[in-house]
């Protein structure tokens, strides 16, 4: 018995794949088992394809009409599934495409090369005419991935319209390289984020090929049968099977110490994050590790819930008993009462307690109720503050108004009081009960059987919520892996800043910049809701928005109504019309600011019998369940779907009239703004097609 076939399948092939009939698809599954049993086999009509560009193309019969298009290279016992269709569309696609080594990258490629020039003009023209890459030597776009054999197409690129329309034939990653660099992004950066192979590229060596990552990025290596199985079984999710170099290069590997890694909405942060819980529980299944645990949180309960699901997609069961997915306050909640804390929870103020708290402010200071609400969130608790002397010393920058000594004690009364009648009930906030929390660990008092802790929206957790996670997992290689991005901020106030909670991420921090959900209209429209805010880096900097979409689509559809009735209505025509056209209405999912207006469309989509199905706190959303989803603006976040209608985008709800209550000062108020601006982000870039914003009444004037 020869060595073992082994098979490797494309993007583009499972792509193809999904596409096929359900007869076909069947056809597909027998003969891999075939083809896997026995390459030779007679009955698989395994022919050579005379007028494909390579040499090495073969064909597969799936049934009577319907063919599979395989590259089996001239050297080793790797064989290539690139594409299924018809047959002669399946030939056709064979004649056109290319399937080769980069010699400077390693990485395995398909592309589709110019079959002859689509203009012809003089020398003379053609010298006037500046090249978007005339600064790039050949070589230079051939380490940016661009296949040897496309380089004349590339050199032809004079703008951004010419290399979109070059996107479908270029290999992914050139095509991504290129565009960044076309966007700004020098060459030297682009280069040192890819790794260089460590010795030269064999051309022929299509086994080493595929074990590097930018091959990874198309392909997916079937190691058995059982694999082969699962591959095709599963629904098509890209993203379950393949990650961008990029992408990879941080979920799969050691990493010295905490990891931080940001990035706007869309560019796969917490597809990163579960792919890294992901590849960590493989290396405790594979080590054997006795108890080791991956635990994996966020802020809100929903996106946990959300996020446990998918992992379960792409997790084997072994794998997932090793990760720990929820959200931070049920953690908590469980840990304390596993060590009999004797305080209930509370979350946010209690009203009662605080308001007679504020009976004991001094008169003579002259502060208003906000100043306290503040110094309260920003300091109190965002700095763990937790005696008069501690107050006394603490650092107070930032806040507008100084406090000298004998000021600070004054105020310091009024807080504990506060906690004085929060006592009394048996009751703690939330920030307290995590610095209770981080106090019985450090006092030994439980052994935790975490050997890695990933943090999903970072952006949201409170200064005492990352002080305690520092303290959940010991310090060391693989302990920390936060991802996050402030231009969605839209949990609480204070500004978090990793290194004064005890997380460094010197030298271990990472942007990702391609939008691959939404489009380049919906990401700037939605940017430009944050335009000229500062938005900082979770560590004390300031991020940048330079974030691109890799695709276009229609501009955000901003339309106005007189009443909430005809805006329902007028979302219900919508509904109805792309359900002629043959769209699924669960790819749509119509969005609001409160319940109470979810209340009114769902009353609306009953009249005009339109099917829907409303995302509740702790509701999946169910893929087998028919209609439109509703969702609140807070529920929608994490989630996507073709098309996004916004809905009541009204002042009074887009800000919420209660948003800026209290807000002390102008600072104070910008960032309630913020927030408020940020939630609409949110919302907005859940749309991976088309983006509608509506509002009636009075419009908010963020749409102005």
């Amino acid at each position: 018995m020869g060595e073992a076939v082994q098979i490797a399948m494309s993007a583009d092939f499972l792509s193809a794949f999904a596409r096929l009939p359900r007869p076909q698809q069947r056809g597909v599954r027998a003969f891999i088992t075939k083809f896997n049993a026995n390459p030779t086999s007679t009955g698989l009509n395994y022919e050579r394809i005379h007028g494909a560009r390579e040499t090495g193309m073969r064909s597969l019969r799936i049934d009577g009409g319907y063919r599979a298009i395989v590259l089996q290279p001239a050297t080793g016992n790797v064989h290539l599934l690139l594409w299924a269709d018809k047959h002669d569309e399946a030939y056709a696609w064979a004649e056109r495409h290319e399937c080769r080594i980069n010699r400077e990258t390693g990485a395995l490629q398909v592309y589709e090369p110019q079959a002859a020039p689509t203009e012809t003009a003089t020398p003379a023209a053609e010298e006037q005419r500046v090249g978007a890459f005339d600064g790039l030597r050949d070589r230079q776009l051939v380490r940016l991935g661009v296949p040897e054999a496309m380089l004349p197409d590339v050199r032809a690129i004079r703008g951004e319209d010419d290399l979109n329309a070059q996107q479908k034939r270029l290999p992914v990653e050139a095509y991504e390289a290129l565009f960044l660099h076309l966007a700004g992004e020098p060459y030297e950066a682009l280069v040192l984020e890819r790794e260089a192979p460590e010795s030269p590229v064999d051309p022929d060596d299509f086994g080493a090929a595929l074990g590097r990552l930018d091959s990874q990025a198309r392909f997916a290596i079937a190691h058995d049968q059982m694999e082969l199985e699962a591959m095709l079984n599963a629904p098509l999710e890209r993203w379950r099977v393949f990650l961008h170099p990029s992408q990879r290069r941080l979920a799969e590997r050691r990493w010295n110490g905490p990891v931080r890694v940001l990035g706007g909405a869309g560019t796969g942060k917490t597809v990163v994050a579960m792919h890294r819980a992901r590849w960590l529980a493989r290396q405790l299944v594979r080590d054997g590790a006795d108890g080791g645990r991956v635990l994996f949180t966020t802020w809100t309960r929903n996106l946990a819930v959300d996020i446990e699901a998918n992992l379960r997609l792409i997790c084997t069961p072994d794998e997932m008993a090793g990760i720990e997915v929820t959200n931070l306050d049920r953690w908590v909640r469980g840990f304390l009462q596993g060590q009999r804390y004797d305080f209930k929870v509370q979350y946010g103020r209690d009203r009662e307690s605080w308001e007679r708290a504020l009976d004991l402010k001094d008169a003579g200071l002259e502060l208003p109720d906000a100043f306290y609400r503040d110094e309260w969130e920003q300091v109190v608790l965002a700095r763990g503050v937790a005696t008069e002397d501690e107050y006394r010393r603490v650092s107070r920058i930032g806040r507008g108004t100084r406090l000298n000594r004998a000021a600070r004690v004054k105020v310091w009364r009024v807080f504990e009081e506060y906690r004085a009648l929060l006592a009394e009930r048996g009751v703690k906030e939330v920030d307290d009960a995590y610095r209770d929390a981080a106090s019985l660990l450090d006092a030994g008092s439980a052994e935790l059987p975490y050997r890695s802790v990933i943090v999903d929206e970072a952006q949201d957790m409170s200064p005492q919520a990352l002080r305690l996670l520092r303290r959940i997992v010991p310090a060391g290689p693989d302990d920390l892996f936060l991802v996050g991005d402030a231009h969605q901020r839209i949990y609480g106030r204070v500004r978090v800043v990793l290194s004064r909670c005890g997380i460094s991420v010197v030298g271990r921090s990472r942007k990702l910049r391609l939008n691959y959900r939404t489009t380049e209209e919906t990401r700037g429209w939605a940017a430009g809701l944050l335009h000229g805010r500062p938005v900082d880096d979770l560590d004390g900097g300031k991020d940048d928005d330079r974030i691109r979409s890799l695709t276009h689509g229609p501009a955000p559809l901003i339309q106005h109504f007189t009443s909430r009735e005809e805006q329902a209505d007028g979302v219900a025509r919508y509904l109805k019309r792309l359900r002629e056209q043959g769209v699924l209405l669960r790819s749509v999912c119509v969005v609001a600011p409160v319940k109470k207006e979810l209340d009114a469309l769902e009353e609306a989509f009953r009249k005009h019998e339109l099917d829907f199905f409303r995302l509740g706190p702790d509701t999946l959303d169910d893929g087998t369940k028919e209609g439109a989803r509703l969702a609140t603006m807070h529920r929608v976040k994490g989630l996507e779907f073709d098309r996004v209608v916004i809905a009541s985008v009204n002042d009074g709800f887009v800000p919420h009239r209660g948003a800026y209550a209290g807000a002390g000062d102008d600072a104070e108020r910008e960032k309630a703004e913020t927030k408020e601006r940020a939630l609409l982000y949110v919302a907005a870039t859940r749309a991976k097609k088309e983006l509608l914003v509506l509002s009636y009444g009075r419009r908010s004037p963020f749409l102005t």
